[in-house]
């Protein structure tokens, strides 16, 4: 089996390591004043990019 000759250092390490980061979401508000994923539709109102594209049941308020 293999076996590296040198160790790496923390310096190459770390510069493997740059692009394994979790990317942060980038939360918009969507028309209806919720906040939304961009390029998602929005859960609350169903609309994306001002259309209506799903239609959204409004909750029970009698619960």
């Amino acid at each position: 089996m293999a076996l590296p000759k040198k160790k790496t250092s923390r310096s190459k390490r770390g510069m493997r390591r740059s692009h394994d980061s979790v990317a942060i979401p980038n939360p918009i508000y969507c028309e209806c004043g919720e906040l939304a994923l961009s390029h998602r539709i929005c859960s609350a109102c169903g609309s994306y990019k001002g259309t209506q594209r799903i239609a959204v049941k409004e909750p029970d308020a009698e619960k």
